[in-house]
């Protein structure tokens, strides 16, 4: 019986580390992306709060004032992991403003450091080029005044757990958080948004809304961001942001949409920033896109000018296309 347990106990090691071999997290693809939507905003060349940068491997394994955020091989002793499944609310949780990494997104970063946090040379993470525009000019509102029907409609939202507020003091456009309806249907809610034509940036980040809800955002033409990652978005749904001629930002990451679907997009001129990994989209599909939003910078969860280093269970060696670099400002 003990010979048979012994034997069972090495089976399933040998299983496991199998399985590990099977799931190797990429850098390039998998981690990168994370980064750069959520971390070198704070982390990066340009800030970096608690003295730590997120953007480049020397730094990032050096970690910040108060703690190593990376230890290889070592989840106790990495502080990064430990912050980013802290609970909303939590004085030392990261990201502190905007939306929590995913439970997705945690266990990528989780298996990538047990796995001895693998970094390419040479591979950095970047900020958004939209969100870096956004913080260095702010727009220019001009005035607006809400109808019967808007106010209506916003007060309703709220009562129905959607967090709907001015983008700024002392203004009458919106921004809209579809996080508190949980896992009940956005569909209702949804309905509502048709009146609130004041709305500029909506986040429906994990919502769970029908193949038709998206109907009720073709009147939001004053949209300038919409978060639709995490969500059951198919290609058709995208038919209904053609007129969106004020967009900048667009996150579709990690959602069922093709290259069919871009098509939809390509009247968008003021599209700066269009995220698309960890979808059904192609390299040929990017192309078709860039070439006709040149000014459009589109994140495929990688970084096309950085080597990529193959794991070590590849029999060769395996490069990515090269993109061209945007001009810095």
């Amino acid at each position: 019986m003990k010979n048979t347990l012994l034997t069972l106990a090495a089976f399933t090691g040998l299983f496991t580390l199998a399985a590990q071999g099977d799931t190797k997290i990429d850098f390039a693809k998998q981690i990168q992306p994370i980064f750069e939507q959520n971390c070198v905003k704070c982390h990066g060349p340009e800030k970096q709060k608690g003295g730590l940068r997120l953007d480049n491997k020397a730094d990032a394994l050096k970690g910040g004032k108060d703690a190593v955020a990376i230890v290889p091989n070592d989840l106790d002793k990495s502080d990064l992991y430990r912050r980013i499944i802290l609970p909303a609310g939590s004085d030392d949780v990261m990201p502190n403003k905007g939306d929590l990494l995913t439970k997705q997104q945690t266990d990528l970063i989780r298996d990538w450091i047990k796995q001895g946090a693998e970094w390419p040379e040479g591979a950095t993470a970047k900020t958004p080029v939209a969100e870096k525009a956004a913080s260095e000019e702010p727009p220019k509102l001009p005035d607006f005044k809400p109808s019967a029907a808007e106010l209506k409609a916003v007060a309703k939202l709220e009562t129905m757990g959607v967090s709907i507020r001015p983008i700024a003091m002392n203004v009458n456009w919106h921004e809209a958080n579809f996080r508190g309806l949980g896992t009940n249907s956005a569909d209702a809610a949804l309905g509502q948004l048709k009146d609130v034509v004041s709305l500029m940036d909506l986040n429906l980040s994990g919502a769970k809304f029908g193949d038709n809800a998206l109907n009720n955002l073709k009147g939001l033409t004053n949209l300038t961001h919409l978060h639709l990652e995490h969500t059951s978005v198919k290609d058709a749904g995208l038919v209904n942001l053609k007129d969106m001629v004020n967009l900048a930002y667009l996150n579709l990451f990690d959602t069922a949409i093709t290259d069919t679907g871009l098509e939809n997009l390509k009247g968008l001129a003021n599209l700066q920033n269009l995220h698309v990994w960890q979808t059904k989209v192609t390299e040929a599909g990017v192309t078709n896109l860039q070439a006709a939003l040149p000014k459009c910078n589109i994140v495929r969860g990688w970084d096309l000018n950085a080597p990529v280093v193959a794991s070590k269970d590849d029999a060769t060696e395996k490069t990515m296309p090269a993109k061209k670099k945007k001009k810095k400002q």
